[in-house]
């Protein structure tokens, strides 16, 4: 390991860290500006809440994280850095450093496969900055004194670990694994350099080879390290007390594969799993074995016939470290080898031949469709069904299994919550997606069955000492006392819907989601749109603990700034006081308040024109992070006391970015639409604004749109049109919202889209003249039917969009393999039947029958591997509208998915968009791929 310390490290002050300065007069922002801007991403802050890091990255270009000590208001650095880790005090903070993106975009493939990226520690205190070089991972210890770094492997010990032959993995018994060529040391089995590095004395420090996975126990005394080197058969697994960095062996074998560890966090136990290394990691069965840290003895828990542990079994112990989670299968997978032609005769042998087809089978019985089991295949491969070990009498109980696959771990001693979607997986393909619920008992594996075809979005809550569950249902929500087996509808005499208001799907309404739960499983908080209410597990009696402020006001309330610690979910004291997140949905805007648990009523304590989000709290402070934002300031971040975010001090200054150009503010829009009712919509004038004056106006929408009123617009380039270059490029942009009619999507989107524009024609802001369009994906397949139906739009421009919703109904979203239909009948597309019970509706929805009737010029774009829409659509419009005398063009992005992501063809395609916008609604000149088009031309690879 090499490291190299930076010795020049100057303290900042926050006003000199973005990239451009503020200046006194301010200039049109470019495309180049764009590509500089930076954005916050990732934040953090120390468990004690005095530290907070955050990457700055531009939207091209390398990124470097920002350290600032709340209280001291010291700030730093790191250049280069991303995805910032803080230790528990925060005196260090640990970054990723990748290569620089010129040295990426220099280096050839095989350099770029050899590009690895480093680590970067800061001590907050001294400033000292020390690099670590190909870093794969790090850690700091929950107590925050230690740091794990753990290397990539040196291209020669990869060259070794490279497996020989390429094959598929099987379920054991369908085939005899035959003509495999070991590799020397596989992939999994490859062990790298790792550095234990303590922090309060860094001279102490601990190097070891061959480390292959490590642990550090929850409590922070001891680290647990799988040394495993097959090359040389040895192995070992050692611990390390963290107080005298003393380093002992547990176990050591000549033959036995170290695989998955875990420790107990009352320093008792450790658990490891072992296999021989003779055999492939594929197809190796692992042994649990158990050290007592007191005895020092190690023992086998008790194995099943009918269960196995595989390479992918994972350990981990409960919170009281009375019991030991892990996952088994039925049966190892094995790799498995294609017979291989060796001699004339094979060449004639119909067993052999066949064996090298390319063959997928699709069955009409089959749960999944077979792209859809492709994509699930290796997930499935990897899948083991939970089981615990009760360490108090030393006994497994399966909890999981191939019935009902999926169990949730928790802290909770007797049931654990279990579901299953295997009745619904083949219906699934048009009806959406069900589970079926479970309550699995932990001592027996029983499993109890308590909710049948629960849509997926609707999952229930299990309290914290694991006697009651709350869920959702059809509008209303129920409690389940487990011990009486008894439900109670708990809101059945009230006024309000708990079902989403505004659910416009042809499918039942999901619920507003849940709360935490209280201490000692006395009740439980829930949302309706608007209202916060809490539940009483004995009585059953609920109240509305924002009293109902949120519905009268319109105002949504939901619990903000909870401590996120994944291993032990968040439970309120029953007189707690508690921060609330609030959205105005007269106003748009965002504000704190502040309610106690137990009392109806709201406290106000902070209220603006602005967007509010909390973006974290410290574990063990009383602070949060939030940022604070409109269309014309900048998202900074803040830091304040969990119950005074009034209070707030400023930590970041990136706004200064955005004052050095040429801005504007964005302003609320209200219409009614054909129907008579109401629709809102954001305008964002150009900068320069002259009142009275028309202007060409991009309209750019989706669904709901308005809640982007007080959002800074996002400074990158991608699919979308960035706001900011259209308004400083004489644009007006409108954001609808858009309502839809179930059967009706695409009429619906129109009156809605047409009513808008025309109250901005009548209040004098839109040239009528120059009205342009722009949606992607479903508004892409908005923007491709409304250009059908009215002459309104000058130009429009569909990304992805739908054209055919008779052919894209039995279509593939190739990304997850799953078909299309269920996007028809009950989501999205919103027709709500299927194509036989409806097919006049799936034809008066589809552009392309009505291709002849337009007369707006339209641009399409698509990636040729988008994988969510198949890319035809596109090329189905394109050859309706050229079929029918139409300006049509079509852009064609190689190798791209859904959204672009290759930064030349986000850059083009975001040029060519202004282009196409700029000659038809302000009357330039059409560049010469508009007029004339452009010729194949293929250019030489860079390999070749």
């Amino acid at each position: 390991m090499k490291l190299i310390p930076i010795t020049s490290l100057v303290l900042l002050s926050l006003g000199i860290l973005p990239a451009v300065q503020a200046e006194t007069s301010t200039k049109p922002l470019t495309l180049t500006d764009i590509m500089h801007f930076e954005s916050l991403e990732k934040p953090v802050i120390a468990d004690k809440g005095q530290v907070i890091a955050v990457e700055s990255a531009p939207d091209r270009g390398d990124s470097h994280v920002i350290v600032k000590n709340v209280l001291s208001q010291q700030s730093y650095q790191i250049s280069g850095g991303s995805a910032p880790l803080v230790n528990h005090d925060g005196r260090y903070v640990a970054v990723v450093v990748k290569p620089s993106l010129l040295t990426r975009e220099t280096s050839d493939v095989k350099a770029k496969k050899k590009l690895k990226s480093d680590m970067v520690l800061l001590d907050t205190q001294t400033g000292t900055q020390t690099r670590f070089e190909r870093v794969k991972e790090f850690v700091f210890s929950d107590d925050g004194k230690h740091l794990a770094i753990w290397f990539e492997a040196d291209e020669e010990s990869k060259k070794e670990a490279e497996p020989k032959t390429t094959e598929k993995l099987a379920e054991a018994g369908t085939q005899s694994p035959a003509n495999i060529d070991k590799p020397k040391v596989d992939k999994f089995d490859q062990g790298r350099r790792f550095t234990l590095l303590s922090l309060e004395d860094q001279t102490k420090r601990i190097d070891v080879e061959q480390v292959t996975d490590y642990v550090f126990d929850k409590a922070s005394r001891r680290l647990a390290l799988a040394v495993n080197d097959i090359t040389n058969k040895q192995h070992q697994l050692q611990l390390v007390d963290l107080n005298t960095h003393k380093k002992t062996v547990a176990f050591d074998s000549l033959s036995q594969q170290i695989g998955a560890l875990a420790l107990a966090k009352n320093g008792r136990w450790l658990a490891f799993t072992q296999g021989k290394d003779s055999e492939l990691p594929y197809g190796r069965s692992y042994q649990l074995s158990l050290v007592d840290l007191q005895s020092g003895k190690i023992s086998t828990p008790p194995e099943s016939p009918e269960w196995k542990l595989n390479r992918y079994t994972s350990l981990s112990f409960s919170l009281d470290s009375e019991r030991l989670f892990f996952g088994r299968v039925p049966e190892v997978s094995q790799l498995l080898s294609l017979q291989k032609i060796t001699e004339e005769k094979d060449l004639f042998d119909t067993n052999i031949v066949t064996g090298q087809r390319g063959l997928k089978v699709w069955h009409g019985d089959d749960p999944r469709i077979k792209p859809n089991e492709i994509k699930q295949y290796e997930d499935e491969q990897k899948r083991t069904y939970l089981a615990v070990l009760h360490l108090g009498s030393n006994n497994v109980v399966q909890l999981g299994d191939k019935t009902v696959p999926d169990v949730t771990i928790s802290q909770h001693k007797r049931f654990m919550l279990a579901s299953s979607d295997l009745p619904y997986r083949k219906m699934a393909t048009w009806a959406g997606f069900y589970q079926d619920y479970y309550l699995v008992d932990i001592n027996t594996g029983s499993k109890v069955p308590f909710l049948t075809q629960q849509p997926s979005d609707a999952e229930p809550t299990l309290s914290g000492n694991g006697k009651y569950v709350a869920y959702y249902q059809q509008g209303n929500v129920y409690l389940y006392d487990i011990a009486q087996d008894r439900r109670t509808n708990l809101t059945k005499s009230l006024k309000v819907s708990f079902a989403d208001e505004d659910h416009d799907y042809p499918s039942s309404a999901p619920g507003y989601g849940f709360g935490p739960w209280l201490k000692n499983d006395a009740g439980f908080l829930v949302y309706d749109k608007y209202d916060v209410w809490q539940f009483n597990t004995e009585s059953k009696a609920g109240f509305a603990l924002t009293a109902g402020k949120g519905r009268t006001q319109k105002i949504q309330y939901r619990l903000e700034g909870l401590v996120d610690n994944p291993d032990e979910p968040t439970e309120l004291a029953y007189n707690a006081t508690v921060l609330l997140h609030g959205y105005s949905d007269k106003t748009k805007a965002d504000g704190f308040y502040q309610a106690t648990l137990g009392e109806a009523g709201v406290k106000t304590l902070m209220q603006g024109e602005y967007k509010l989000t909390v973006l974290g709290r410290s574990k063990d402070a009383d602070t949060i992070v939030f940022s604070k934002e409109r269309f014309d300031l900048f998202p900074d971040l803040y830091t304040a006391s969990y119950s005074a975010p009034q209070n707030a001090v400023k930590q970041t200054d990136l706004d200064k970015q955005r004052q050095a150009f040429n801005w504007s503010q964005s302003e609320l829009v209200h219409w009614t639409n054909g129907d008579g009712k109401p629709l809102d919509g954001v305008l964002i004038k150009p900068t320069n604004y002259q009142a009275g004056k028309r202007y060409p106006v991009l309209v750019y929408y989706y669904r709901f749109m308005t809640d982007r009123l007080h959002a800074f617009p996002q400074m990158n380039i991608n699919h979308r049109p960035n706001f900011a270059w259209y308004i400083n490029n004489g644009y007006a942009v409108f954001l609808p919202d858009i309502r839809f009619e179930i059967g009706y999507p695409g009429a619906s989107s129109v009156q809605a889209l047409t009513s808008g524009v025309q109250k901005l024609i009548e209040i004098g802001i839109a040239d009528p003249d120059a009205i342009g369009l722009q949606g992607h994906s479903w508004s892409g397949y908005q923007t491709a039917f409304a250009i059908t139906q009215t002459k309104m739009f000058k130009a429009a421009v569909a990304g992805a969009p739908v054209s055919n919703m008779t052919s894209a109904y039995s279509g593939i979203r190739h990304g997850t393999g799953i078909a299309r239909q269920f996007q028809y009948e009950t989501g999205q597309s919103r027709i709500g039947a299927s194509l036989f019970a409806a097919p006049q509706k799936y034809i008066e929805n589809s552009p392309v029958f009505y291709a002849d009737r337009i007369q707006t010029p339209l641009m399409i774009m698509f990636g040729d591997k988008d994988d969510a829409v198949p890319w035809e659509q596109g090329v189905e419009m394109y050859l309706a509208m050229r079929r029918a005398g139409k300006e049509v063009v079509f852009l064609q992005y190689e190798d791209e998915p859904h959204h672009l992501k290759k930064y030349p063809n986000k850059l083009d395609y975001s040029i060519r968009m202004m282009q196409y916008f700029d000659h038809y609604l302000k009357g330039k000149p059409a560049p010469e791929w508009l007029s004339k088009g452009e010729a194949y031309v293929e250019y030489k690879a860079d390999d070749e």
